[in-house]
């Protein structure tokens, strides 16, 4: 390693990257536990519909404070 570069590395998951980005843009969140909110336990796409993925990985959620939208679910999809 160069020695401008830290030995240590942060390791964060998905929801606490995306907070970290609206808290760039001003967007006060709070990253949850994978599995500890009620909209992770439900199906993320309808399974009438052919071209429907069917494999989908729940990467977290985020609470969102002082906006008209209460939760923000990530999920990958493949």
């Amino acid at each position: 390693m160069h020695d401008s570069e830290p030995d240590t590395f942060v390791y964060k998951t998905w929801p606490e990257k995306y907070s970290d980005m609206l808290k760039n843009i001003g967007i006060d969140s709070k990253s949850k536990e994978i599995g500890t909110d009620e909209i992770e336990k439900g199906d993320y796409y309808s399974r009438y519909f052919s071209q429907t993925p069917r494999m989908v990985t729940n990467k977290g959620c985020l609470d969102v404070k002082n906006s008209n939208i209460d939760v923000i679910q990530i999920i990958q999809k493949g």
